[in-house]
């Protein structure tokens, strides 16, 4: 049997495998190390066994995901959350749908420092969704704002997404990051003009919000001041050079720390937040582990370049091609975890797409874009059931409702960043 025809094999069990619930980390080690076996010898899959937690928990580059962790569990239990929401209630003041578009710009700042989806929609669940409900929105209505707002934690940088495809495609993080900045402020933007669409178009889902005056909104600015800081003091000295992007990450936990001392975290506060970023980082490391096994076995079954190389014979534009890798990955996303997916399809889809001559920095921005929409779609739509959890009184089909005007702006961003991939690529050209 051909390494070919063991790879397609090997890649068919997996799916099962996660179709049947298997953890997708011990689907990929598992194939991956059977596979790698079949292909060369058993004693190469107990060799590769042996070396893979090495590799990956001894990598320079992977001991960032954990300190990106650890700032975004100490920003959630330091309070910055409520001010922050405080902050952009006020600045939004007496526009039709305030609340919701303080609602996405809260989730899009949190964001920008906790790195996670799943963490930003929780928290921020937390903190306005009882506002929203208080001052007559729509319930559905607004739990989509939430879940929607959340997926700006997959984009905006620093984002664990990003950070995980910059490593396993071998490409700097820190172009990355930078990569993820406009296209995740184009998303925040969007999602604000949604909201003021919506409540426009349908009056009946928000009350216009409580007034403000121009000094309520100045003073409110204070309350930006903690992310402000943090997530300037990261970009920037990425940008100029300044540290790497570990660097950065043990900088910003350290000032997010700093910031949940002074408000009051103490020895019990601290041990819980490094509770769950051992938790979350363990979950991390665990999907790598079983990706770098599975990325060993499509390098030596050559599965990956030999579609690469049947691809490239076909006489079909590449956008074509690309168009279908998205639309797997929409797909993909109605039933799988962002995480999960990426680092299950990287090893086959990156080289593809090298081949076809697209740039990997810009195809890892509407890649991971397309992963978001997963986030928020049926039935998989991770961010709504976090949500449902915290709000079990509101009807799931309402939450999905809510939420398909922001499905819907972000396939229109989806397309205006593959048509303008100089959105994405800009920044780095500085």
């Amino acid at each position: 049997m051909s390494p070919e025809i063991i790879g397609a094999i090997g890649l068919a069990v997996m799916i099962l495998l996660v179709a049947l619930r298997v953890p997708v980390a011990l689907a990929m080690l598992g194939v991956g190390l059977v596979g790698f076996g079949a292909v060369t010898a058993p004693s190469g899959a107990l060799q590769m066994l042996k070396d893979i937690p090495v590799d990956v928990l001894a990598k320079y580059d992977f001991s960032a995901i954990p300190l990106f962790v650890l700032m975004g569990v100490f920003a959630t239990h330091s309070g910055m959350a409520g001010k922050l929401f405080d902050a952009t209630r006020t600045i939004f003041g007496g526009v039709r749908g305030s609340l919701g578009i303080a609602g996405i710009g809260s989730s899009g700042i949190f964001a920008s420092i906790s790195g996670s989806s799943l963490a930003t929609a929780s928290t921020m669940t937390k903190v306005a969704l009882p506002q929203m409900e208080k001052y007559g929105y729509q319930p559905g209505f607004a739990c989509g704002i939430l879940a929607a707002g959340g997926t700006l934690g997959i984009m905006i940088p620093p984002s664990i997404a990003l950070l995980v495809y910059a490593i396993l495609t071998q490409q700097s993080v820190g172009d990355m990051f930078i990569a993820g900045f406009l296209p995740g402020m184009l998303g925040m933007v969007m999602y604000s003009i949604t909201v003021m669409i919506m409540v426009r178009w349908k009056p009946h889902l928000a009350r216009r919000g409580e007034r403000t005056t121009w000094k309520e909104k100045l003073i409110s600015l204070t309350g930006l001041i903690p992310f402000s800081f943090i997530f300037i003091v990261i970009i920037a000295g990425i940008f100029f050079g300044l540290f790497t992007p570990t660097e950065g990450a043990a900088v910003g936990a350290f000032v997010s720390w700093a910031y949940a001392f002074a408000k009051g975290m103490r020895m019990n506060g601290l041990k819980q937040s490094l509770i769950e970023t051992l938790a979350l980082s363990a979950v991390v490391f665990f999907m790598l582990l079983g990706a770098e096994a599975l990325g060993y076995f499509i390098s030596v079954s050559r599965l990956s370049y030999t579609l690469a190389s049947w691809i490239g014979t076909l006489d079909v534009n590449p956008m074509i091609v690309l168009i279908c890798i998205l639309i797997m990955y929409f797909l993909l996303g109605l039933f799988m975890d962002a995480l999960a997916m990426l680092v299950i399809t990287i090893p086959v889809v990156y080289p593809i797409i090298v081949a076809l001559g697209f740039d990997p920095v810009w195809f890892g921005i509407v890649a991971v874009l397309t992963v978001e929409l997963g986030l928020i779609t049926p039935p998989m739509g991770m961010n709504i059931f976090v949500i449902k959890a915290m709000a079990p009184h509101i009807k799931l089909a309402d939450m999905f409702r809510g939420v398909t005007p922001f499905i819907v702006s972000d396939l229109i961003r989806l397309v205006i960043l593959v048509a303008f991939p100089s959105i994405s690529l800009v920044l780095l050209s500085q």
